[in-house]
């Protein structure tokens, strides 16, 4: 070990590191001259000297390796450096504690900013590697000024150095388009690369950072023609690296189609590609297909079907068929060319090309009828399940247009017990359809497959449909008819792309087993590594707004739908830094107060409402009830806290319950990347809650849900966390009651009754936005005393009233005013005048505003005048709707 012959060295530190493990005593004697090594002149004895150290995987060692490790990390030379850098990482998977006491990973920061490129590339690969291992810790804590050092050190790397900076980029959220289209022109260059790693993991950063660029970008359009080139020069490669890029294209065009529309031709499968490359190539082939280049695909495809290998000519007869659904203009073509391949009599293309046929019928039913013939021709040659299945399934749905339909099923019936389940549960169905369209002709045959069915299968699935079906033809042939002959939904173009949110997961792992295996990491790495689950970033307001709902909430025109929440801007700040823990109940302290009244609701008044004045709780905007009036449970000014408002054991207010609006859909499925929710508001005994429905129809569990709303006209916030029990199943609905109370931050919305919310699961944050109805707000003691309502009426400027007609409303004054006391509007008082029945009402808000009310029914008449009196006008109009919904609901 003393020798000072560099390559005897190497020998003896590599003996050292192989039987480090079984003699660790022994290894600790070496110790020392590892530590005279680390002071070496030679640089490149010092580098082996804390190589070899952070290999020898031995605990006691460890403490010793710490001063030598700490020099080198600090050392002139660039070489020594870079191989510390790596040694830290070595250490770490060892005894974690010990590099973080020593303060290395701090040092390994600094090397970030180190002059040297290999340097700053091995430091960016160690604080990857521990970062990957404790996904909780901030290690690589990127800032523009660090990413500006890392995209300088990119060009004068060696390539594996290239790969570790660009994978950390990778992991960085630029702030806001313009840094993510300077880094893109950084990255670009690395797309001419020799190596296939260093351009995927360039297409990886570039892909992730195109979300936040507008398509109306002119360097949108430049990056997209930029990342066609380098894919294509990666198929030319052998073919193992062929089927990488493949697979890695594969997910590119599910993204982003536009980057290889016009490159059809490179995915042309070649005579000698191996199986796997040319199933690849023909699954993206299909991916491509357009209006545009579909009879080039189509003459390709037919001629792969008298190709010589089998599961090829399969997946090729497939392909067309699915460009027969995605594109429709190319049906016809695809079904002469399957028709016509159908005629070559060649056992397996028949049967593939019967399974697509059936598929092209789902998607245009009633057009391409009239080859059933020919199909039935063919019915003798069918061996495989899927085959056998997909005819039962056609002759079944187009029994009435085929005369022998009873005999060929029957046919199928001699072997019931020796076919697969999918076989017997189809011909089990379409024998049933065939009954319900000739019932005379074929009752025994039904009578045959349900006891077939029922009595003498051991499958429960198919015993359980036979029941079904037996029952539903004995009970009520009507119903059965509208369930077994049911309108198909038609099926989608694309029923093998990858799921959007998954989709999404795989583009961050692009150039990794990932993006191979199409998984997620977590499906496929064991043991301990925390995996990280990443997603692309958010799109900018700039870009496209995917978020809009496509439903407006029940009863409110389209044009009055609230905006849906953009992606920056003053008003969101808050939301969009969400702090999704649980929200605060209960009254606000005094601050908040303080804060409520900075904000005004509604333009004058409401700062008046919050604090001890000598005018009383009015102030100059509100006249005030006298201190007789004033309900027993409001003795204390709103100021001292909210919750009073809801004190309903002093007696006021009855157990009532107020109109609630039947569920809308707030949030589509496909705008919150499957989460469905539905929702609608009610007040029921002083308590106000949203009531909501969670659907997922995504492909992945979810769990980790929480809900923020944002700031709005009447402080409405959540009272308590949002508890989903249990995760949340593909196809699970779960109905919540989300308590609300009215103590939060105040801010006076477009339109008042809009509320923007915020909804996190594991998978993302969705925003959606909806409009409340105001009855929700109308509190239990809003009944004004007469001589109170009068002075009140006078002393309000008629200005602020408001006139309204309520057509189409047949109750009388008694009905009316029961229904409307049941939410939270009182009569105050009752005059007939003239024939006229006039109900006086009064009706108070959350936040202390009094509107008072006069409604003049004729009798036979149902058309009724309301109007409308308010410190606040622009109340008014929402109490109308509110009176509408109330009466005619």
């Amino acid at each position: 070990m003393q020798t000072d012959n560099l390559e005897l060295k190497k020998l003896v530190y590599l003996y050292l590191m192989n039987y480090a493990k079984s003699q660790p005593d022994m290894a600790i004697m070496a110790v020392n001259t590892f530590v005279k090594d680390c002071e070496d002149p030679n640089p490149l004895i010092r580098a082996l000297a804390v190589r070899t150290m952070g290999c020898i995987r031995v605990d006691k060692i460890t403490e010793y390796l710490c001063e030598p490790l700490r020099k080198c990390l600090k050392d002139e030379d660039p070489y020594v450096r870079k191989t510390a850098a790596v040694c830290v990482a070595k250490l770490h998977d060892i005894n974690a504690q010990l590099v973080e006491d020593q303060g290395f990973l701090d040092t390994l920061k600094d090397l970030i900013s180190d002059s040297n490129p290999m340097v700053v590339a091995n430091a960016v690969a160690a604080l990857s590697e521990i970062a990957e291992s404790h996904p909780s810790s901030n290690l690589l804590d990127l800032n523009p000024q660090s990413i500006n050092k890392l995209l300088t050190a990119l060009n004068e790397c060696t390539e594996w150095g290239q790969i570790f900076i660009l994978d950390c980029l990778a992991n960085y959220t630029p702030k806001d388009d313009r840094e993510a289209q300077s880094i893109c022109e950084r990255v670009t260059p690395r797309l001419s690369h020799a190596n296939s790693a260093v351009v995927l993991s360039a297409v990886k950063v570039l892909m992730k950072f195109m979300e936040m660029l507008s398509k109306d970008l002119d360097y949108y359009g430049t990056l997209l023609k930029k990342l066609a080139p380098p894919l294509v020069t990666l198929l030319s490669a052998e073919p193992e690296l062929q089927y990488v890029a493949l697979r890695n294209i594969n997910l590119i065009v599910q993204k982003r189609p536009e980057i290889l529309k016009h490159e059809m031709k490179v995915f042309f499968v070649k005579y000698n590609d191996p199986i796997y490359v040319k199933l690849e190539k023909l699954d993206i082939m299909i991916r491509l297909a357009s209006q545009a280049n579909i009879a080039q695909v189509l003459a390709e495809l037919k001629e792969y079907a008298t190709e010589v290998d089998v599961d090829f000519v399969r997946k090729a007869v497939r392909a067309i068929g699915r460009c027969a659904i995605k594109v429709e203009q190319s049906a016809e073509r695809c079904v002469s060319t399957l028709l016509d391949l159908i005629q070559t009599k060649v056992n397996y293309v028949v049967q593939e090309a019967i399974v697509v046929i059936k598929d092209i019928f789902r998607k245009y039913p009633n057009k391409y009828e009239s080859v059933i013939a020919t199909l039935c021709e063919n019915l003798d040659s069918l061996d495989e399940p899927e085959a056998r299945a997909a005819m039962i399934w056609i002759v079944g749905e187009y029994a009435e247009r085929i005369d022998n339909a009873d005999e060929l099923l029957e046919s199928f019936l001699e072997g019931f017990h020796d076919e697969s389940t999918q076989v017997q549960l189809q011909l089990l169905t379409a024998i049933v359809k065939l009954f319900l369209k000739k019932p005379t002709e074929t009752q025994e045959l039904v009578q045959q497959v349900l006891s077939l069915a029922t009595q003498d299968s051991d499958n429960p699935d198919l015993r359980d449909r036979g029941y079904i079906y037996w029952r539903l033809l004995s009970t009520d042939p009507v119903a059965a008819k509208e369930v077994v002959l049911a309108e198909k939904p038609l099926i989608s173009e694309e029923t093998d792309l990858i799921e959007p949110t998954l989709l999404d997961e795989l583009i961050c792992y692009i150039g990794t087993l990932a993006s191979v295996y199409h998984k997620p990491p977590s499906a496929f790495v064991e043991g301990g590594r925390g995996v990280v689950h990443k997603s692309l970033p958010p799109r900018t307001a700039s870009s496209e707004s995917t978020e809009s709902p496509e439903t407006a909430p029940a009863g409110v025109p389209s044009s009055e739908q609230p905006d849906v929440i953009p992606a920056q801007g003053d008003l969101l700040g808050d939301l969009l830094n969400l702090d999704l823990g649980p929200p605060v109940s209960g009254p606000p302290l005094a601050s908040s107060s303080v804060q409520m009244g900075a904000v005004d609701l509604l333009g004058g008044g409401l700062d008046s409402l919050m604090g001890d004045e000598p005018e009383g709780i009015g102030g100059p905007n509100f006249v005030t009830p006298p201190a007789a009036a004033v309900p027993a449970n409001l003795g204390a000014p709103m100021g001292s806290g909210l919750s009073d408002l809801f004190d309903l054991t002093s007696g006021v207010g009855t157990l009532s319950g107020s109109y609630v609006a039947p569920k809308a859909i707030w949030l589509p499925a496909m705008k919150a990347k499957g989460l469905e929710i539905s929702g609608t508001f009610t007040r029921q005994v002083g308590s106000i809650s949203m009531d909501l429905q969670l659907t997922n129809k995504a492909l992945q569990v979810m769990t980790d849900f929480a809900i923020q709303f944002n700031r709005n006209s009447f402080g409405l916030a959540p009272a308590a966390p949002l508890q989903v029990h249990a995760p949340l199943s593909p196809n699970q609905t779960v109905e919540i009651s989300l308590p609300l109370n009215t103590v939060g931050s105040v801010m006076k919305m477009e339109p008042l009754n809009n509320l923007q919310v915020a909804v996190k699961n594991n998978i993302d944050v969705f925003y959606f936005s909806t409009l409340y109805p105001l009855h929700i707000l109308f509190v239990e003691d809003g009944k004004m005393d007469r001589q109170m309502f009068l002075a009140t009426w006078k002393d309000i400027p008629n200005e602020n009233e408001a006139q309204f007609q309520i057509r189409d409303c047949p109750l009388n004054a008694e009905a009316v005013s029961s229904r409307l006391q049941s939410s939270n509007i009182f009569t105050v008082a009752k005059r007939n005048v003239e024939g006229q029945d006039m109900l006086y009402q009064s009706l108070k808000l959350t936040n202390g505003i009094w509107v008072l009310a006069e409604l003049r029914i004729q009798p036979g008449n149902p058309s009724f005048t309301l109007s409308l009196k308010c410190r606040a006008p622009e109340v008014s109009q929402h109490v109308y709707q509110a009176y509408e919904t109330i009466l005619k609901n």
